[in-house]
């Protein structure tokens, strides 16, 4: 039985493919060589750079003995490894690769066009929809976490005060609102994120100062 879905892309994040998308139902080729079936045109790319190999056991990442090397999450490939959920691919530190095996994520299509091309968390205002790297969180925010949320998503790496985000959040009943209740929703939400990422602090206090959202993209 394969350990994949057989519904599983690569995703070109920025370089020179950046947004381009290739469902992995068979070996993949990368390199400089225009007889590659992913050809990346920069000369730090080796002609035959590495290949993506689609088994009955996995779909795995190999270096095929490239000049500047294949990185796997930032780790040098130095024998195929296995490839999982929202790894990160780079080539010659030129070109990197998302893989996402669509069968925990929504389809590619279902997604604004920017979600494919980041590693991180994305939010789409108009459908009140979050994903972290790639996959949709669901059941769906509240509205007040989404407004939360997206309040500090639009002021990514700025200090907000509590006093700017309660008033964000709560509008015109703002002065009502305790502080312990001002908390218990920066709880609920940073629980809501951590349910798809566990690893990543996107909401950061400062103490004396307030809240501020951080965010990779890739």
């Amino acid at each position: 039985m394969k350990e994949y879905s057989e519904d599983a892309v690569l995703v070109a994040n920025n370089g020179a493919l950046n947004g381009q998308q290739w469902v992995l139902d068979r070996n993949l080729t990368i390199g400089r060589d225009p007889d590659c079936d992913i050809v990346i045109p920069d000369r730090q790319v080796s002609r035959h750079h590495a290949r993506v190999v689609v088994s009955a056991n996995g779909i795995l990442i190999e270096d095929l003995g490239s000049k500047n090397g294949t990185y796997l999450n930032n780790q040098p490939v130095s024998e195929p490894a296995k490839l999982i959920e929202a790894d990160e691919i780079t080539i010659a530190f030129t070109q990197t690769f998302l893989f996402l095996s669509t069968d925990a994520t929504l389809p590619l299509s279902d997604l604004p066009a920017e979600i494919s091309r980041m590693f991180k968390l994305q939010l789409d205002e108009d459908s009140r929809r979050v994903w972290i790297r790639g996959k949709e969180l669901d059941p769906p925010l509240s509205n007040q976490q989404f407004m939360l949320l997206q309040y500090l998503y639009d002021r990514t790496d700025e200090v907000v005060s509590r006093e700017e985000l309660i008033n964000a959040v709560w509008e015109e009943d703002s002065r009502w609102v305790t502080e312990q209740a001002f908390d218990a929703l920066v709880r609920r939400l940073r629980d809501r994120l951590t349910q798809l990422d566990s690893e990543y602090d996107y909401i950061v206090t400062v103490r004396g100062h307030g809240l501020r959202f951080q965010n990779e993209s890739h």
